[in-house]
C-alpha cells in the first residue's frame, strides 16, 4: 500500500506517513508531524508541527491544525475547521519591540480529538478541550469546551443537544422527557447506549 502525495504538495523533513496515506494539492505538513495508516489530507490544509494524527482519518479541504493538537483514529474533519492552541495571543511581546515567537511556550494548550470522532464543516475548536469518541460537532460550531463521548453538539458556543450512535445516526435528544436511566437502540445498525443523565454509554 503506496502514499499518494500531490507534486503540489510540501511536506517536511521530519514527517512520517502511514501507509496508505494521501497528501492532496497544496497542502504542507511542517516537520515532526505523524499520521497513521489510510489517512486522507484535502487540498490547501496545514497541518502544524509535531501533530500526531491516527489511522484512517479525513481531514478534508482548508483545515487548519496547529501545534499542541492530537487526532485519534477514524476520526473526520471536514472542511475549514481551524484548531487554535493559545487562549489570550499576541503577535508582539508587550513594548512592542519584537515579534513573539511562533514556537511552542508556556501559553500552548493541548487538545485531543478522540477515536471516531466528527467535526462539521466551518467548525472552530478552541484550546485546552477534549472531543470525546464518536462525537459529532454540527457545522459552524464553536467548541469552547470539553464534548463528552457520542454526544452531538451544536451552536456557538457549541452545547450538546442529544447523542449519536457509532453509524453517525442520532439515537436521543436531551431535551425529550425520558427516564434518566433508559437504553436506546438506533433505529439504523441497532446497536445498544444506556443513557445515565447525558452520559452516554455503549452496551456489549
Amino acid at each position: 500500500m503506496t502514499n499518494r502525495i500531490h507534486a503540489t504538495a510540501r511536506v517536511e523533513e521530519g514527517v512520517i506517513l502511514g501507509k496508505g496515506t494521501s497528501v492532496w494539492d497544496h497542502v504542507h505538513i511542517r516537520h515532526g508531524s505523524v499520521l497513521g495508516d489510510e489517512c486522507i489530507v484535502g487540498g490547501k490544509t496545514y497541518i502544524a508541527y509535531d501533530v500526531k494524527i491516527g489511522n484512517r482519518c479525513k481531514i478534508n479541504s482548508n483545515v487548519y491544525i496547529c501545534n499542541g493538537v492530537t487526532i485519534e483514529d477514524g476520526v473526520m474533519i471536514a472542511a475549514g475547521t481551524i484548531f487554535t492552541n493559545d487562549r489570550f495571543p499576541r503577535a508582539a511581546t508587550s513594548d512592542l519591540s519584537a515579534l513573539r515567537p511562533s514556537g511552542p511556550d508556556e501559553s500552548t494548550e493541548q487538545t485531543r480529538v478522540r477515536s471516531g470522532a466528527t467535526i462539521g464543516a466551518g467548525c472552530v475548536v478552541g484550546s485546552n478541550l477534549s472531543i470525546g469518541r464518536w462525537a459529532m460537532i454540527g457545522m459552524g460550531a464553536i467548541v469552547t469546551s470539553d464534548i463528552p463521548d457520542f454526544h452531538l453538539a451544536l451552536g456557538s458556543p457549541a452545547k450538546s443537544i442529544g447523542a449519536v450512535c457509532r453509524c453517525g445516526a442520532p439515537f436521543v435528544r436531551f431535551s425529550e422527557s425520558i427516564e434518566p436511566e433508559q437504553t436506546h437502540v438506533c433505529d439504523v445498525c441497532q446497536r445498544c447506549y444506556q443513557r445515565l443523565g447525558q452520559t452516554i454509554r455503549e452496551l456489549e
